[in-house]
Formats: C-alpha cells, structure tokens, sequence
C-alpha cells in the first residue's frame, strides 16, 4: 500500500544554512564577541563556517536587515554601533510597544499574565545572587517579551521582536550600569506585582519609569567610559 498525496503531511522544516549562520552571527554581536564598527571578512567567516559565501552573504544581508550589521558601499559590512540618539530611540520604541502591552495586559487576564512573569522575575533573582550580569540581561529581555506576549496581539508581538537584537545588544552595556543587580530585580518585582493587582496607572508609570532610567544609566556608563578614553 503506498501513502497518497492526500495525506495531509506537511513538509518538514529545516532551518537553512544562511538561518543557521544569521543566528551564530545575531549571538556573537548581541554577546559582544563581535565588537560595533568591526569589519566583518567574508573570507575569514566562510572559512571558519565552511561554508561558500552564498549563504554567508545572505545571512549577512538578514542582519543588515534587522539593524546589527551595516553595509557601506565599496568598503564591506560592519557590525552595527549604536548612538545615544539609537538608544534613546530604541526605548522609546519599546516604551510605546510596552505600555500597549500593559494595557491589553490588563483588559484580559493580569494574574495569569503576572504567573507567566514570574519564571523571568526568579531567573533574574537567581542571577543577581550570582552576580551574573549576563544571565540577568537574559532574564530581564525574557520578562519584557513574556509580557508583550501576554497582550496577545501579533502586531505588538512582531514590533518588540524588530527590536530584541538591538535591546540585547544594549543590556549588555547595562550589564556595568547596575552596581547591585538587585537593583534591577526590584524593578521588575514591583511591575509584575503591579500587573497582577490590574493597576493600569502604575504599571504604564512603571514601564516610563523603567525605560526612562535605563536611557540615563546608559548615557551616563557612555560619558563615563567617554572620559576614560579621553
């Protein structure tokens, strides 16, 4: 007996090379391994993916797309640096995606959305005990999509995702700008708490309030590091 065409099975999905590149490539920039203004060598990475540089153009090109790599013509592609006026941007692109979030948050169902808060809120508490400021930055992007994926809405869902790499990319600076991390842990206690009592008010203050300091803790590690150099 041989199975029709009928069936209904669908085509298994793979992950291409240049997706599986575009990932290695979207890690190393967002961790940091990749510093803003490198050069990026074909040469050299298709070597050490062994791969032709087909899909390393093409994976290339996807993080051209998504803001963390940059293309300048004639002379190649560069890891993307972020400027102060980026990172006031980014934030205030998330600000508006998250208050939009809280609010539909909390016409729905905020105790379930603040239960699904609460692994992030404890994997940031873990890291903090740890002082792992890299696990901390995990968590805390973890908690803010989490909660745009409460609202339910694919259009907030897409826009914070256009912004996860450049946000990652940022947390790693944040990562010095928290002398304590519980620091960090107590602002997203006290929003999660404020989600699950369905305080619409405090919860939009507390996104403001949260993207608004980590602007200011990011400018000023900048000036800071700024002054270093000088």
């Amino acid at each position: 007996m041989t199975i029709s065409q009928d069936a209904g099975f669908a085509p298994l999905s793979r992950p291409s090379t240049a997706e599986l590149i575009a990932e290695l490539l979207r890690e190393a920039i967002t961790r940091g391994r990749l510093a803003p203004g490198q050069q990026l060598g074909e040469a050299s990475l298709a070597a050490q993916f062994e791969v032709s540089r087909g899909p390393l153009r093409e994976a290339m090109q996807r993080l051209v797309a998504e803001g963390l790599l940059r293309s300048e013509r004639n002379r190649g592609i560069f890891v993307v640096k972020l400027t102060d006026d980026d990172v006031r941007d980014v934030y205030q692109a998330r600000k508006a995606i998250e208050r939009a979030a809280v609010i539909e948050v909390l016409r729905g169902d905020p105790r379930a959305a603040a239960a699904r808060l609460r692994s992030p809120v404890e994997a940031l508490r873990v890291a903090a005990s740890r002082g792992d400021g890299a696990a901390a930055a995990d968590a805390d992007q973890a908690f803010h999509e989490v909660l745009v994926e409460c609202a339910g809405s694919p259009r907030l869902h897409r826009a914070m995702r256009t912004l996860l790499s450049e946000t990652r990319i940022l947390l790693g600076e944040l990562e010095d700008a928290y002398p304590d991390l519980r620091e960090q842990v107590a602002e997203h206690v006290v929003l999660r708490k404020a989600i699950g009592a369905g305080d619409e008010a405090l919860a939009v203050r507390l996104i403001d309030e949260h993207m608004d300091d980590a602007v200011r803790r990011l400018l000023a590690r900048r000036a800071l590091v700024g002054q270093a150099v000088l």
